[in-house]
């Protein structure tokens, strides 16, 4: 009995035992578990619903690819559409150096080598790169390869190695042009000349191909294409058959001279179009090794000098136009020595005691025009030279364009005036002077100047009386006569009447005047109907010879007489019978 009792007492103590299972505790454990549950699902829609734009944007970084196709920059002609600047297809060579280490990296030496040898790259420096940019996606390794090098590099198949489409540009006139049209950089924008002042014009919009791959990098979708829009053509007034002439006699003449320098700007005077600006020495635009910061200046817009005596005729017309004198006025001379205050003024040539301001003009007699200057207000003198465009730009707005110096003075000495009326106390660019001839040849009739051809030609602005100018330009057509003693006879075209006026200028240093010169020819032609205004400035002639009439002259007669045969000018020059300048 004791025994059965005892196995009751014990089976009731086990069913007395606490038991495992505790219900707050579970409760806790699911409670965190649907929390869990709710806010996986929460994130899950914030994700999906609310910010799906960055779960996007990530997707796309691992599958989505945008391929450039670049558009061809703008084609450059001249007015005949002779093409001056072109755009030629090429390629870039690009590394992914990640890429290429994960593909075993430079294990097979020899094929690395002959990437560096066709792209012209030191093999060790080629080497040494891609290791030190072992962790970059992208490098460059060369721009602007021929399409001949490009299937070289692509024959290689290296890992990690790329060809990107590119667009270079070709300059077929070479150094010709080179001032004018500039060049562009590496990335196709210009930096200098027509190339950069017309770069919104001449630059497209690129083409954008956007394709889905997968991680073979195969193209599983093509998304959109955006099409590229090529650059706008420009036409330039400039007749490369006379850029050609002009450069070639520029080159020969500072060689020959010799000289350090020389510039020359050739305009139509009835539309205000540049036919022609040419620097020599000049660079190559296609070979950037060869383009020196002193070779690629465009003098005719970028350098100043004092005009001398090319400014003569316009203190000629300014005492015409006042009444101080007429074609008809004796001026006496007093010598070769004038004495003005303190200094003294004096002629390079013999001029006779008593002279017309015709005679003045073609002698060059800096008395003569010191005598009308002083007779003159010298303000009224000032608003000449501004009225026909001393103080102002040509018009032609190339990027560089400077503007020169133009005296703001309230006194005035003797000397001063003197020397003001004969080219000194101011300073012109090449482009501003002729701009002012062009006016000459114009009967007055002042337009800007125009480097793109012109469809509509610019009505202008009379600033002087016609016939003014026509007695001036006669004035100025003795200077060719060699019988009469023009200085300028070397500027004769044969066949044709030509008027001109050469200058001597010593050029301006610090504290004073240097030994050296700026010779200097301009004019314009035919004159019984003007059609082309032309001025040429050698810079720093060499030899025993440095006068305007001896250096500059020869160059204006070449080119001058090259540009009215091209252009079918008609020979003025039966028009009159020989002139008899009269001398007293």
């Amino acid at each position: 009995m004791a025994l059965f009792k005892s196995s009751k007492t014990k089976n009731q103590r086990r069913q007395k035992a606490p038991s495992a299972f505790i219900p707050w505790r579970f409760g806790v454990i699911c409670g965190c578990i649907f929390l869990a549950l709710v806010g996986l699902i929460g994130r899950a829609a914030y994700i999906q619903v609310l910010e799906p734009g960055r779960l996007i944007q990530e997707g796309d970084l691992r599958s989505l690819r945008v391929k450039a196709m670049p558009s061809a920059r703008g084609i450059i002609s001249d007015r005949n559409g002779e093409q001056l600047a072109v755009s030629v297809p090429v390629q870039a060579v690009w590394a992914d150096p990640v890429q290429i280490y994960k593909n075993g990296g430079m294990q097979q030496v020899e094929r690395w080598h002959a990437l560096a040898d066709v792209l012209g790259l030191n093999r060790q420096e080629l080497l040494a790169r891609l290791e030190k940019y072992q962790k970059r996606r992208f490098v460059y390794l060369a721009r602007q390869v021929s399409p001949a090098m490009a299937d070289y590099v692509s024959k290689l198949k290296l890992p990690g190695i790329g060809l990107k489409d590119e667009s270079r540009r070709f300059y077929p006139s070479g150094e010709v042009s080179a001032h004018l049209i500039g060049v562009t950089g590496i990335d196709g924008h210009g930096l200098e000349g027509v190339e950069r002042t017309y770069d919104g014009w001449l630059t497209g919009e690129p083409g954008r191909r956007t394709v889905r791959k997968d991680r073979y990098g195969r193209v599983v979708e093509n998304i959109s294409l955006q099409k590229r829009e090529p650059g706008k053509p420009l036409e330039l007034s400039i007749d490369q058959r006379i850029q050609a002439v002009a450069y070639r006699t520029m080159k020969e003449a500072i060689v020959n001279l010799p000289a350090t320098s020389a510039s020359l700007v050739l305009a139509d005077v009835n539309t205000g179009e540049i036919l022609a600006m040419v620097n020599a020495p000049s660079f190559n635009p296609n070979n950037r090794n060869d383009r020196q910061s002193y070779k690629m200046r465009n003098r005719v817009i970028t350098d100043s000098f004092e005009p001398g005596s090319t400014v003569k005729p316009f203190g000629v017309l300014e005492a015409m136009e006042s009444g101080i004198v007429d074609e008809s006025t004796l001026i006496k001379i007093p010598g070769r020595r004038l004495r003005v205050g303190s200094n003294y003024v004096s002629d390079v040539s013999r001029i006779e005691k008593e002279a017309t301001v015709g005679r003045i003009l073609q002698k060059s007699s800096n008395i003569g025009m010191t005598k009308l200057s002083l007779a003159m207000p010298i303000e009224d003198l000032i608003e000449m030279y501004q009225r026909v465009g001393f103080d102002e730009p040509s018009g032609i707005n190339l990027v560089g364009e400077a503007v020169g110096l133009f005296p703001n003075r309230r006194r005035w000495s003797d000397i001063e005036r003197a020397t003001f009326a004969y080219g000194y106390g101011l300073s012109v660019t090449p482009i501003q002077l002729v701009h002012v001839y062009a006016t000459l040849g114009a009967k007055g009739l002042k337009r800007p100047l125009s480097i793109l051809k012109t469809e509509k030609v610019v009505p202008g602005k009379q600033v002087i009386d016609p016939k003014l100018v026509e007695e001036v330009l006669t004035m100025i057509e003795s200077v060719t006569d060699k019988a009469g003693g023009g200085g300028g006879w070397r500027a004769r075209v044969p066949g044709y009447r030509v008027g001109v006026k050469t200058g001597t200028a010593k050029k301006a240093i610090a504290g004073g005047y240097g030994d050296d010169y700026i010779a200097y020819t301009a004019g314009v032609a035919p004159i019984s109907k003007p059609r082309l205004a032309m001025v040429v400035m050698v810079n720093e002639p060499k030899g025993e010879q440095y006068y305007g009439g001896a250096i500059a002259a020869p160059i204006f007669a070449e080119v001058m007489q090259s540009a009215l045969q091209i252009l079918n000018v008609p020979p003025d020059a039966d028009t009159i019978d020989k002139m008899n300048i009269v001398n007293k």
